[in-house]
């Protein structure tokens, strides 16, 4: 079973891809292909953190599962909203 500290390490993780990618997300909301490899990297963090939470959840109780569902949901809608941007 997964730990407690393990959980909110990974969540932490997550939360941290986020916000990068947001950050990018802006950057290339404002300026087309002004950094083109800070922003393929931010959505390969998101890509790892999905995968990276999605085996966990397989060693958590139905709590824990719940959190990292959310919070694959999360890096689902960030990483979608990068995809779907003209960049």
């Amino acid at each position: 079973m997964a730990t407690r500290q393990s959980v909110e390490e990974h969540l932490q993780q997550c939360e941290d891809a986020i916000r990068i990618a947001q950050e990018e997300f802006e950057k290339a909301s404002r300026q087309e292909h002004y950094d083109d490899l800070a922003y393929t990297n931010s959505m390969q963090q998101l890509e790892e953190a999905y995968n990276d939470i999605a085996k966990l959840a397989l060693s958590c109780n139905g709590q824990q599962r719940e959190q990292l569902h959310r919070m694959r949901l999360q890096l689902q809608q960030v990483q979608n909203n990068m995809t779907l941007l003209d960049h």
